[in-house]
């Protein structure tokens, strides 16, 4: 399946806990000011790529821990995020996932694939980047506001259930 990204960074520290493949993905709605990415935000940027192809990358190498969908925005792309996560699971592997919409708007979309890919991942990192409340020193987060959500202990309490490090 078709993913439009716009890059890959394997053997990543600071997008999820572990070392990871971070696959950035092209196209995001929120733009918010002083993103780290904003080469990311054109949904007419980056290049085409295969979720098999990206899947062998990852399935090649053995010191990662799981994969991370960053961006851009993935929830804009959740039909191949799906596909790709499924196949991490499938290994024993773990998913995080970024986004600037927050838990709650994700799930009040009420979209199947997003509903889908968010039951796939197991940590989400939720809600837009906003300067003011930038912070260097967060883990994988950049600004307060965000939070790192354990999503199978969310699932289990059905209440949202912030991740421990």
């Amino acid at each position: 399946m078709r993913l439009r990204v716009a890059g890959i960074v394997n053997d990543s520290i600071v997008d999820g806990r572990g070392i990871r493949l971070a696959v950035f993905v092209q196209g995001c709605p929120h733009r918010c000011p002083g993103c780290h990415n904003p080469e990311t935000h054109d949904f007419g940027g980056g290049h085409d790529d295969d979720t098999d192809r990206i899947f062998e990358v990852f399935r090649k190498n053995p010191l990662l821990r799981g994969i991370t969908f960053s961006g851009g925005e993935p929830f804009c792309q959740p039909a191949p995020l799906l596909e790709l996560a499924k196949k991490v699971h499938a290994v024993g592997k773990d998913v995080t996932a970024y986004s600037g919409w927050t838990y709650e708007e994700l799930c009040e979309k009420h979209d199947p694939q997003i509903d889908a890919l968010l039951a796939e991942c197991d940590v989400l990192v939720d809600g837009r980047f906003i300067e003011a409340l930038k912070d260097l020193e967060l883990t994988f987060r950049g600004s307060s506001n965000q939070r790192l959500i354990d999503l199978n202990r969310t699932r289990e309490t059905g209440a949202v259930t912030l991740l421990e490090l």
